[in-house]
């Protein structure tokens, strides 16, 4: 059976860490603030936004969550953006995705300043990625990263296969892991649903990254033996037997896969906390340059 790769344990390890920075941070005057915007009451977006609040006020940073109506304007969120852009009490910022139809994601993530978009979606930060340049990166590929590397598994050397090109998963992941840099370095070929056989290359990845959106897509035949698989899903399907009603499982098969995989993440308890992890990281990070330019300038 396959090493389990606990995200909530290494998730742990890297808040422990970040506690440290918040401390010294603290004690010259500068207290990390991070504000959440989520627009309408859609249940997933609602866990999320929750668990994130929780874990930023156990760490000691300042976390407000702005709650606004399903049918709030356009208008109003980039007035409430703004507003916050020019608050130097917030460090970082997200306004929390999905929005309502009404509202156009891309002009909002294109309004929130790149010195705040801890969720590093705006295209400013997106470029400065592909430029190998430091930049906030998206939390979920940096959280896949982190995982890899406090696992022992370098993907120096290694050939990634990722399945899903989605923005915020799949593309920065697949920039990342190519760059020439310390937890990188690897061969990544990027399946999506123009790639005709996709078994054809999930069976040559050393390290498989699932981010479908689909459930149990990935079977155990499709991997080679005693790959590293990371799960990114987060789908729910009906389990009548279950008192809820439903299970939470990923884009891989668990037990087929853990079979053939030499280590695989588990989901949940996987890249979730890792994603929260990270995005408590960009926080600090936020928080340091913004009062290190404030001390200089």
């Amino acid at each position: 059976m396959a090493k389990i790769i606990d995200g909530k344990q290494i998730a742990q390890e890297i808040k422990d860490e970040l506690k440290e920075k918040i401390k010294e941070l603290k004690s010259s005057g500068c207290v990390p603030g991070l504000t959440v915007v989520i627009v309408g009451e859609d249940p997933a977006s609602q866990i999320y936004v929750r668990m994130k609040t929780k874990a930023s006020q156990e760490l000691g940073i300042n976390s407000e969550t702005i709650a606004l109506p399903a049918g709030t304007s356009q208008t109003r969120l980039l007035e409430l953006v703004d507003k916050l852009n020019n608050d130097d009490s917030v460090h970082g910022m997200l306004v929390q995705l999905p929005l309502p139809d009404q509202i156009d994601e891309d002009v909002i993530i294109n309004s929130i300043s790149p010195e705040k978009d801890v969720d590093g979606f705006h295209p400013l930060n997106r470029g400065r990625l592909v430029a190998a340049e430091d930049t906030f990166v998206p939390c979920t590929p940096l959280g896949i990263q982190e995982m890899l590397i406090r696992s022992n598994f370098d993907p120096n050397g290694k050939h990634v296969v990722i399945v899903g090109r989605s923005k915020i998963v799949g593309m920065p992941l697949a920039i990342m892991l190519a760059q020439k840099k310390a937890g990188a370095n690897a061969t990544v070929t990027l399946c999506h649903t123009g790639t005709k056989d996709i078994s054809h290359f999930t069976k040559q990845a050393d390290i498989l990254v699932a981010a479908v959106g689909r459930p149990e897509v990935i079977k155990g035949d499709m991997l080679k033996e005693g790959a590293v698989v990371i799960d990114v899903g987060v789908n729910r399907v009906n389990a009548p037997e279950m008192e809820k009603g439903y299970r939470i499982v990923g884009d891989v098969e668990f037990e087929s896969a853990s079979k053939r995989a030499a280590a695989i993440s588990p989901v949940p308890g996987g890249v979730g906390p890792m994603t929260i992890a990270m995005l408590l990281s960009n926080t600090v990070k936020a928080a340091s340059n913004f009062c290190a330019s404030s001390s200089t300038g």
